[in-house]
């Protein structure tokens, strides 16, 4: 126990520290989160040791494999609490104009790069999944950071990844069941059945439980609502989980059914810390189970990745803020955001790391699939919030390329 609290603490400090250098440089703590991870664990500081201490690293325990489900669940029970039916009824046209075409581009590109390197279907899937969806949680502080969030280029970026979530959860769904499943056709046409049939269960319930999600935290006991809140959390996922479904789409239609209650703000506030605390174990772990030797055998795919899908996401992007109405310069800055990837691609991979844990998915393929997805989002992270922090140049570029366009409203904003 002296040992393991010894490495929980070593974990907490390295995760603090880098934070902070994040910060201090302007960049996303996610990437930095990775690499602590990969520098502490056995495939790094296992592997040199350390004068006189000898092999000394944070492993994989229980507690840190927890945690990150933990913060897997949290992060998009948060992403769930910014939308809510109603919104999504508001701006369905637009949304689903600019989520197609970012679809129809980015899916469609990921699935030709996963096909043409590996052959076949199932790791294409993968591949196509990784590389298209964007960061729910980077471009949301981003825009924030950048005071963004109230300006109009804000709406499509949110919108488009309200498509991309709703799109994901079904995704996630199809996948776990066919990589976590016997293999069969059969048996994994069930596992889809039930994880469909689980989805549409939660979508009643996000529908017709407002009434009881409203009493469950009308309280001013602020540890009964955080208790309540977690505990139906925690026990959807792990139902959803134990169904073969994937624990963040049932955490992902939680948040969306707490969202329709007056107590967003309050639940913000009061599950934030444990949201970003199990989120950075998340991330963390992530390095801590990848062996960084294996970027050698995939940079020239992550590469390859870059350098196609940054200019689709561009397009996608800037297409959609044309479908909002959104003059050349905020369409572009549209399209510098939405080049971020993040938590979800990662959570693709863990999937295949399952599915090699269980014994349904090849372990080098698997290996494979995550180590490129690791990398592609430490590049994907620190460029596109670099695009976004620096965008000035690429939106001059643009206007004087294309014109400044038409907008619905043109005065400056905030962050402008």
């Amino acid at each position: 126990m002296a040992d393991l609290l010894l490495e929980i603490g070593v974990m907490f400090a390295a995760i603090a520290g880098v934070g902070a250098l994040a910060d201090r440089l302007g960049q996303s703590v996610i990437p930095f989160y990775i690499v602590s991870g990969m520098l502490l664990g056995e495939f790094v500081l296992g592997r040199v040791g350390l004068p006189v201490l000898g092999e000394v690293f944070v492993a994989e325990s229980e507690f840190i494999a927890l945690g990150a489900e933990l913060g897997i669940v949290f992060l998009l029970f948060f992403l769930g609490l910014e939308f809510n039916l109603d919104r999504l009824l508001d701006r369905r046209t637009e949304i689903g104009t600019a989520g197609t075409i970012d679809l129809g581009i980015n899916f469609g590109a990921g699935f030709v790069i996963g096909w043409l390197v590996f052959g076949s279907f199932l790791p294409a899937f993968l591949i196509a999944g990784i590389v298209y969806i964007s960061s729910s949680a980077v471009i949301t502080k981003s825009l924030i950071d950048l005071g963004w969030i109230a300006n109009d280029e804000s709406e499509p970026m949110l919108g488009t990844l309200v498509y991309e979530d709703l799109f994901i959860a079904v995704y996630l769904a199809v996948v776990s069941a066919i990589v976590l499943g016997s293999g069969g056709v059969e048996e994994a046409a069930i596992d889809v059945g039930v994880a469909v049939a689980f989805i549409v269960a939660l979508l009643l319930l996000v529908y017709l439980g407002t009434g009881f999600f409203s009493r469950l935290v009308e309280t001013d006991d602020h540890e009964s609502v955080v208790l309540r809140t977690v505990g139906v959390l925690v026990l959807i996922a792990g139902a959803a989980l134990t169904l073969g479904v994937s624990e963040a789409v049932a955490a992902f239609f939680v948040g969306m059914a707490f969202s329709a209650t007056d107590h967003v703000h309050q639940l913000e506030e009061l599950l934030e810390p444990l949201r970003d605390t199990f989120a950075a174990v998340f991330f963390f772990w992530i390095g801590l189970v990848t062996d960084p030797l294996l970027f050698g055998g995939v940079a020239a795919l992550i590469l390859l990745a870059v350098l196609v899908t940054t200019p689709t996401k561009l397009v996608s992007g800037f297409l959609g803020g044309r479908a909002f109405g959104l003059d050349t310069r905020r369409s572009t800055r549209v399209g510098l955001g939405m080049t971020t990837r993040g938590e979800f691609s990662l959570i693709i991979a863990t999937i295949a790391i399952a599915g090699a844990e269980a014994g349904t998915f090849d372990a080098t393929l698997a290996a494979t699939i995550n180590a490129f997805a690791v990398g592609y989002v430490l590049v994907m992270a620190i460029l596109g919030t670099t695009l976004m922090g620096y965008s000035e140049p690429f939106e001059k570029f643009a206007v004087s390329r294309l014109g400044a366009g038409d907008s619905e409203r043109s005065a400056p904003e905030p962050g402008d």
